[in-house]
């Protein structure tokens, strides 16, 4: 499965931004983690279907509505098989 790691930031901390970031992904099929980063940022890693990867990207960048998203950094990873989806 393909697999892409996301670095989020902005206000996107004590906003529910990665739980509601876990809920879209496994709308989308898709599976992996979302974690908040000492920075302020929050780190998601998502593997899956290509195409839900990119529509999980697009969502990124406005996440949820009382989230204030600066910037969306998207690194490809080497394709992996994550279970689930937490957020740690």
């Amino acid at each position: 499965m393909a697999c892409v790691r996301f670095i989020v930031t902005g206000r996107v901390q004590g906003v529910f931004f990665r739980a509601s970031t876990r809920d879209f992904a496994l709308q989308l099929g898709l599976a992996g983690y979302a974690k908040n980063l000492a920075d302020g940022g929050v780190e998601v890693v998502a593997s899956g279907d290509r195409e839900a990867l990119t529509a999980l990207f697009a969502w990124l960048h406005h996440g949820p509505p009382a989230a204030r998203v600066a910037s969306v950094r998207r690194e490809v990873m080497p394709d992996q098989v994550l279970r689930g989806f937490t957020t740690g």
